[in-house]
């Protein structure tokens, strides 16, 4: 019996290894957009962030998120990811 492969990624706050779908994912959409991927269907570049405003903010002070698409990301940009982060 072969047990299936639990997929991990890391959080690019905290640095810390977690399984996937624990993980909420930032994609770069083809067009160049910055979004959150609740879903995690969303085509474009990924990178994985935990569920909690604390890490979103440590990617930020990072500029994880800028090294990981190659893009300036704004202000704006974020605030919408931490709305979205609370409501969902």
């Amino acid at each position: 019996m072969k047990t299936k492969k639990i997929p991990m990624r890391m959080c690019t706050g905290c640095g810390e290894m977690f399984e996937k779908r624990s993980l909420v994912r930032v994609v770069k959409s083809p067009d160049g957009e910055i979004s959150l991927d609740l879903t995690g269907k969303k085509s474009g570049r990924g990178a994985y962030v935990c569920r909690n405003s604390e890490c979103l903010k440590k990617a930020r002070k990072k500029k994880a998120f800028e090294r990981a698409f190659s893009v300036e990301i704004s202000d704006e940009v974020y605030a919408q990811m931490e709305e979205e982060m609370k409501n969902a």
